[in-house]
């Protein structure tokens, strides 16, 4: 069985980001109600957050709640509310204890007010750590993302403060929600499903994609450091040949 241990002689992902899918179906599985998994998936995070700041990971971005998200009955999603506000409120000493600094993307202001206030006050706390950046996808969508970032880039070119032929991949990088992040190396999906689900289209346009069959609930040290030691034995050639690299 792989440790986050064994791993730190090989390359690590600089920017890993994880879709933690499988909350309902483990629930379902049990005879229990769709929030339950979502309770129990508060572990996964922990134990993955703090393995990831130990390995030295420098960046982490979860998917906690999509923009399509909010189309769910109304008491999973006060409920996943109410969880994100509590968790956030317990794992504030956790952040400290490993020097994670935490971030959010996504359209924050439709969060319930409770829920947006306790994110900037713990966002607010850890600003001043600089171990890994912790990134939390909240009402999240990538197709989102881009159409605002094109609407912003459009007023600018409109008022003359961005010409069209100078409209480069860094300026639409600084237009995005994660225009203090690395595009992301690795990209994880939890629970056998094999599609992005509108999550960081932009970011991922070299990052390696790894799926597994596990739950989210059930996610661990040992399938972190499996999916980590894939990416390990992947060649990255970004359009290149293996022999240009070698």
């Amino acid at each position: 069985m792989d440790t986050i241990e064994s791993l730190k002689s090989g390359s690590l992902p600089r920017h890993l980001a994880i879709i933690m899918d499988g909350n309902g179906r483990w629930a379902k599985q049990r005879g229990k109600l769709r929030i339950f998994g979502h309770e129990n998936g508060v572990k996964a995070v922990r134990e993955t957050v703090e393995n990831s700041a130990k390995l030295g990971i420098e960046f982490l971005t979860l998917y906690a709640f999509s923009t399509e998200n909010w189309k769910r009955p109304k008491i999973e999603v006060d409920t996943l509310m109410k969880l994100l506000v509590s968790s956030l409120k317990k794992e504030l000493k956790t952040l400290h204890k490993n020097n994670i600094k935490l971030n959010a993307i996504g359209n924050i202001d439709s969060l319930p007010s409770k829920a947006y206030t306790e994110l900037k006050e713990v966002i607010e706390k850890t600003s001043k750590n600089n171990g890994m950046v912790l990134t939390l996808a909240l009402s999240y969508g990538a197709r989102e993302e881009i159409k605002h970032a094109i609407q912003e880039i459009s007023l600018k070119v409109k008022n003359n403060i961005i010409s069209p032929e100078n409209i480069d991949d860094t300026i639409i990088n600084s237009h995005l929600y994660t225009h203090n992040l690395p595009d992301v190396d690795l990209l994880v999906r939890t629970s056998g499903e094999h599609r992005i689900s509108n999550f960081l289209l932009w970011q991922i346009a070299y990052a390696e994609l790894y799926f597994m069959d596990v739950f989210w609930p059930d996610f661990r040290e040992q399938h972190l450091a499996e999916a980590i030691k894939n990416y390990q034995n992947r060649e990255r050639r970004f359009g290149k040949t293996s022999e240009q690299l070698n």
